[in-house]
């Protein structure tokens, strides 16, 4: 059993006792595959039909708040559970484990090219990376001497720069020493630099497959933003590529449809068209690749863990060696 902590609940997501209960083998929870049309050309059911194999299924719950799903170069699935301070582990049975506690109440998580877990952590206001030792160091904390809101979402260029949003989700008004809520890279020496700061709720961040395209979604103003990104790692632009209801984390597969989290899991066209939407019984937050032939598509919803079926295989991240 995983024992929750509900310090970090009662501020930010409300108190309540919370008690693991995993999905067995044979239980398979469908929901409907909802089509919508987005403003395409293409013939959205069509188009969904040729992506999704499988009605979503929900693996694993029981939990306060999911999110940050990445799948770990040894073979498992690892996620945050926000507000129970945890980052817990899902190997494809019908258990859990605890993967690290405390987590600093983590949200989204990344291996770099190194393979070191990289993660944005609500609770301590920072992005850090756990060292092949076990020690978790910080990487950025501050801007210009104040405090960073709490940073909510990272991506991992191949070159080693990190990209990473910071809203203030994590934090009350008064805590708040920035004011503005940004998008930001840290250089590999360590440098940290602004990129934007024209967002009002800056969340989920991925790269193309080509990693010349920066995705940064804004879940206020109902739209993803396409960044160019230059040779040096700053970017350029930031034109919207799409508009979805409240976007949260996003994925990507090897043909550049990125599917983004809002009501359902929306997918769209390289070219930013809406091809169709993933319904799931609990609202997403987030979502990865994974699996053996990274065809499934892990989302993390709420009090739950899903997993989709899919036809195309999913963008793999940096490539890391395995850790421990």
């Amino acid at each position: 059993m995983v024992k929750k902590s509900h310090a970090f609940s009662s501020r930010f997501f409300g108190a309540g006792r919370t008690v693991l209960a995993f999905a067995g083998r044979g239980l398979v929870m469908f929901a409907s595959l909802f089509v919508m049309l987005g403003g395409s050309s293409m013939n959205a059911e069509e188009g969904l039909d040729a992506i999704v194999a499988s009605a979503p299924e929900k693996v694993a719950s029981g939990f306060q708040f999911t999110e940050g799903p990445v799948w770990h170069p040894e073979g498992f699935l690892i996620f945050s559970d926000i507000p129970a301070n945890q980052i817990v582990k899902w190997t494809g049975t019908d258990k859990v484990e605890m993967f690290r506690e405390p987590s600093g109440n983590s949200n989204g998580l990344i291996f770099d090219t190194k393979g070191r877990l990289i993660a944005c952590e609500h609770g301590n206001r920072r992005v850090s990376r756990t060292e092949r030792d076990g020690k978790v160091v910080a990487l950025a904390d501050k801007y210009e001497g104040k405090r960073l809101n709490s940073p909510n979402d990272v991506v991992v260029r191949s070159d080693g720069n990190i990209y990473f949003t910071d809203p203030p989700y994590g934090i009350q008004p008064a805590e708040n020493e920035l004011n503005f809520n940004g998008v930001f890279r840290i250089s590999p020496d360590g440098k940290l630099s602004l990129l934007a700061k024209d967002f009002d709720r800056p969340n989920g961040i991925l790269l193309s497959p080509d990693e010349k395209t920066l995705y940064v979604a804004d879940t206020a103003r109902g739209h993803v933003r396409a960044f160019d990104v230059q040779p040096d790692g700053s970017v350029k632009g930031g034109k919207v590529f799409c508009e979805v209801p409240g976007p949260d984390g996003m994925a990507m597969d090897v043909k550049g449809n990125l599917y983004v989290t809002s009501a359902g899991v929306a997918v769209f066209s390289p070219k930013g068209e809406k091809i169709g939407e993933i319904k799931l019984p609990e609202r997403p937050a987030n979502c990865c690749f994974g699996g053996p032939d990274h065809k499934t598509l892990f989302v993390t919803a709420r009090t739950s863990l899903y997993s989709v079926r899919l036809k195309v295989a999913g963008l793999k991240l940096v490539p890391a060696p395995a850790q421990k």
